[in-house]
């Protein structure tokens, strides 16, 4: 059995001591979208995974908080901001709210503030960029549905795994994988 298999089954899948995206490509491609947006990592948790949960916004982030405040532990939250680099969609505020509750991290199709603050935190959170402006507070948007952006499929209950390496999304979770 090879390393990454070994990992897997041990339940390490890529939440700081295990599994890297590289070796996940190298088991797993034909199961896999890989991500092909350039993203920036700008949390303390460089390595993070976990089930997908969705929220389709342009530049307002009361979903995001929304989002933040009640998907499950160890959900990933993917925004899809439509690439806006006009405001953020996600600062300190919002990433404590995510670390409290346990989430294993935040991906955003658009930009964060407050990045030297949530670069302490122990959460995952790759954007597009910063911005300092913040975002409009409308309620405008959707939750739970499909995004696409970076040529892949963003759906919720999907497994999401990324690292500095890149972001690769698989419909099961690759511990039961075989």
């Amino acid at each position: 059995m090879t390393k990454v298999s070994n990992d897997i089954k041990n339940g390490h899948t890529g939440k700081g001591i295990g599994v890297k995206t590289a070796d996940l490509c190298d088991q797993f491609f034909e199961q896999l979208q890989v991500c092909q947006l350039s993203l920036h990592s700008y949390g303390g948790k460089k390595e993070f995974s976990g089930p997908i949960a969705t929220v389709d916004v342009f530049e307002d982030n009361v979903l995001v908080r929304q989002a933040l405040e009640t998907i499950p532990k160890g959900s990933v939250l993917v925004v899809d901001g439509k690439g806006s680099r006009n405001c953020a969609l996600l600062g300190d505020r919002l990433a404590q709210i995510a670390c409290d509750r346990g989430l294993a991290g935040v991906i955003i199709h658009g930009c964060i503030r407050d990045s030297a603050e949530i670069a302490k935190m122990p959460l995952g959170v790759m954007a597009i960029g910063t911005c300092p402006v913040k975002s409009k507070k409308e309620g405008k948007g959707m939750r739970d549905v499909v995004l696409e952006f970076g040529g892949v499929r963003w759906e919720p209950g999907a497994y999401v795994y990324a690292d500095s390496d890149g972001i690769v999304i698989s419909q099961t979770k690759l511990s039961e994988a075989e």
